[in-house]
Order: structure tokens, then C-alpha cells, then sequence
């Protein structure tokens, strides 16, 4: 048995502390069983990892963006290693880009595992140098340790045989020669940059909460000189993918909510759109009725219910579903209302919604100079008070479930009440990206 160096101890307590880390959030602070305590052993929890790794795949380019049921290729392509040209690419992202990972959810813990910084790298690179004191560090048996490396190299990798699948976009591209001639066109397939969208996202959300840019920002209203410039993304659109579960497209989705900004393509329109659509309404769920098909989902849980289905599993998981499905809408409602409109829209003297649905949907509003004449001034107070005792989010959960109940009683369902209020409430993702996407607890109590 190899001594371990100094540095290969380094290896060993770092990747005892991830394990041990790893029991601690199973446990929870319940009593360590046997079974628990033996599959977080040193030696046993690695060799568990090294045979799951197979079941995740780090990549560039996600297909499942394209479509959920797309069954063929991802690609990993170093940024620095692509063509570079003028347009805007995943080529700009150079050496500084993210990966992600598509596969197995169940799995992602061994991603975790090896971006473990320790010496400065990760051990996913270290693994690929084949480093002696780690493979030291990993087991005492040099040839275990080889194959573990050999098969946590393996996150990074390509198909032997690349292939597309009918769900993916793919389209014919005139190379050379005549139209007329098929043989003159090669049939492309666009994948889906998730490292470019992440960088994007980043870039978006610093725009709009960072500490720096909120400074300019605050210049620029005031009308004050500053030494940085002011930057703003106006006409937004949010794109979910994945829907209630955004780890079943990738990794680097699930860390954006499934959320995936796209960018006005038109020409610029300084005019602020307004929010006249959800002015004179006491209750922005009005609106969500008429919502990305929002409507459609709710009569569908209705019908289902209206059909006494057996009080099976598969009954439990179909109502759950599509409860899931409009809490994530109510999300997605959310998002866009906030990149819409300008900040202070819910000022307007036509805006009735109540004060909490008003912190909800214009969250950026905390951050303007309160307003000269007292009686604004108290509103802009309250206001950031309603922001600050941090009740909103309940409230708002607590409306879309009243909603969703007035929706199934006007189906035909006489028996809702108290606990379908309370289910429904807890099933409500209530997004206030402010400064980054929480999502609360399920409300308690019962109907107000």
C-alpha cells in the first residue's frame, strides 16, 4: 500500500468531507441506520459513483432544449476549440464557459463530486491528467483506482456514432451546386448552446439585480453622472423549458429554473409597453385565466376530477401533475410580467391589485426614490414594508388557489374546500427573482 503525500491527503480529506456532507443532508438529523452508514463509506459511496457516471454526460450543447423527447446526440465542444467569426457564438465564451450535464437526475450528485476544487483545478481534471496522488488518495489497490479515474474521465465524452432523432430541428442547407440537386445540400442539426444561454442568463440577471449596475441605473433615473455605464435588456421574453421539471432537460437548466431569456428581435422601441392589461383589475389571476394556456390545464384537472377516478397512484400522480403544471405557469406568469413593464408600473393611479399581487409583479419597484408628495410617499413605504416582511409570497399562493378552487366549483365540483385550498397553495412556485428566484413554503393555514 502507496504512503499517502501530503498532497494526496489533501485529495482524501476533501473528498471525505463532500461524502460525509452528502450522509448529513440524507440523514437530516434522523438516527444513522446500518444500510445509510455503510453506502457512505469511503470506499463504498466512490465505487457506487464510479458505476453511476455512466449515467451522466457532460456537455456544451443540450438536444433536449430542442425537444423533450429528442433520444439522440449532445455534443461537448471546447468554446476555444470552435471557429471564431464575427457573430455572436458560443465561440465568444472562450476558456470561461460553463458545462453541463444531461442524464440521469438521480445522478448529478457525481457531477458534484468532481468539481471539487482542491489544488486549484477540479477533480474531473485532475482525473484526466491521471494524477498519482489522487489515484493514491482514491483506493489502496492502484488498478481500482485506475478504473474509478478511467470511468469519472468519462463524464466528457462523444458518441462513437453521433445520431439525431425525428424530434430534433434539422434542416437542408444548400452547399454547393443547384437547388435542383438534392446532392447539392447537407441536412443540418442545430443544438441548443446551453454553456452561450447560461453566460446570457448571467448576464441578464446582473443587469437587472447586480449591485453595480442597479448604482448606474439609480444615476441614470436621478439624472446624475457616473462613472460606469447603465446597461438594460427591454423587451424580454422568458422561456421555460422542461416545465415543473427543469433537471430533466440538463443541470445548467434546473440551476436557471428552467428559465431561458430570449432577446427582443426587432427593431428598438424606446416607448415603454404598458401594463394596461392588468390595470383596473382587483386580482392579477384574472389575467392568469387567459395565460399561455393556462385556462386549458385547469378545465383538464377538472375533467379528470369530474370523472371520480379510483384513488390510485396513477391518480394521485396525474392530479399532482397537473397542479404542478399551473404553479410553474403562475411562475412563468410572473417573469413576464417583470421584464415587461417598467419598474413603478403598479404606481399608476388605474392599478386596483391588491398590495401583496403588487410586490409580486413589480418587485424592482422597491428600488425607486420614493415619490415627493406624502400621501405617494406613504404608498412607496408601505410598499417596500410589504417587500420587506416577506407575507407576499403566502398571500399570492393563497390567491391562486383560491382561484383555482372558484375554477373548479364553476366546473361543477361542489366539494372543494379548505384542503384542496391548502393543497393547492402549496403546489404554487411564487417567483420574485428579486434578488434571485426563491420559491416559499407551502402556505399552513386555511382559506382567509
Amino acid at each position: 500500500m502507496a504512503e499517502l503525500t501530503d498532497r494526496g491527503k489533501e485529495f482524501r480529506e476533501a473528498i471525505t468531507r463532500f461524502i460525509e456532507a452528502r450522509r448529513d443532508a440524507k440523514l437530516k438529523g434522523k438516527e444513522e441506520e446500518g444500510d445509510t452508514a455503510g453506502k457512505y463509506e469511503y470506499g463504498t459511496w466512490l465505487a457506487d459513483a464510479a458505476r453511476r457516471v455512466g449515467q451522466i454526460q457532460a456537455v456544451t450543447h443540450v438536444l433536449k432544449a430542442t425537444h423533450p423527447d429528442a433520444r439522440g446526440s449532445n455534443l461537448h465542444v471546447r468554446p476555444d476549440a470552435l471557429p471564431a467569426h464575427a457573430d455572436i457564438g458560443t465561440h465568444v465564451l472562450g476558456d470561461d464557459f460553463a458545462e453541463d450535464v444531461v442524464g440521469n437526475a438521480a445522478a448529478l450528485d457525481v457531477f458534484k463530486f468532481l468539481k471539487l476544487n482542491v489544488d486549484g483545478r477540479r477533480l474531473l481534471d485532475w482525473m484526466q491528467a491521471d494524477d498519482e496522488d489522487l489515484r493514491t488518495a482514491l483506493h489502496a489497490d492502484a488498478q481500482t483506482a485506475t478504473a474509478w479515474m478511467t470511468a469519472f474521465s468519462s463524464l466528457v465524452r462523444r458518441d462513437a456514432s453521433p445520431a439525431s432523432h425525428e424530434a430534433a430541428k434539422q434542416l437542408y442547407w444548400l452547399a454547393e451546386g443547384k437547388a435542383t440537386d438534392d446532392r447539392a445540400f447537407h441536412l443540418l442539426q442545430p443544438l441548443f448552446s446551453s454553456s452561450l444561454a447560461h453566460a446570457v442568463h448571467a448576464d441578464i440577471q446582473d443587469a437587472r439585480f447586480g449591485e453595480d449596475n442597479k448604482a448606474a441605473r439609480q444615476a441614470f433615473r436621478a439624472k446624475e453622472a457616473h462613472t460606469a455605464p447603465y446597461r438594460d435588456y427591454r423587451g424580454l421574453v422568458a422561456r421555460k423549458l422542461g416545465g415543473t421539471k427543469p433537471q430533466n432537460i440538463s443541470q445548467l437548466n434546473s440551476d436557471r429554473y428552467g428559465i431561458n431569456y430570449l432577446l427582443a428581435s426587432l427593431p428598438p422601441s424606446w416607448d415603454a409597453e404598458q401594463p394596461r392589461k392588468l390595470l383596473h383589475l382587483t386580482s392579477a389571476m384574472e389575467r392568469l385565466t387567459w395565460f399561455l394556456g393556462v385556462r386549458a390545464i385547469a378545465d383538464q384537472l377538472a375533467d379528470f376530477l369530474l370523472s371520480d377516478p379510483p384513488q390510485t397512484l396513477a391518480t394521485r400522480q396525474k392530479r399532482e401533475a397537473l397542479a404542478q403544471e399551473l404553479g410553474a405557469q403562475l411562475a412563468i406568469f410572473a417573469v413576464e410580467t417583470q421584464v415587461r413593464f417598467a419598474p413603478g408600473w403598479t404606481r399608476s393611479d388605474d392599478c386596483s391589485l391588491p398590495l401583496h399581487q403588487q410586490v409580486w409583479l413589480d418587485p424592482e419597484r422597491v428600488e425607486l426614490d420614493p415619490r415627493p408628495e406624502p400621501d405617494l410617499a406613504a404608498e412607496d413605504a408601505a410598499f417596500i414594508a410589504a417587500w420587506e416582511s416577506g407575507d407576499w409570497p403566502d398571500q399570492v399562493a393563497g390567491d391562486f388557489a383560491n382561484w383555482l378552487n372558484d375554477r373548479l366549483r364553476s366546473a361543477g365540483l361542489t366539494g372543494v374546500g379548505d384542503a384542496e385550498y391548502r393543497h393547492w397553495a402549496s403546489r404554487a412556485i411564487v417567483d420574485a427573482t428579486w434578488p434571485a428566484p426563491i420559491q416559499r413554503r407551502a402556505l399552513r393555514g386555511g382559506e382567509p
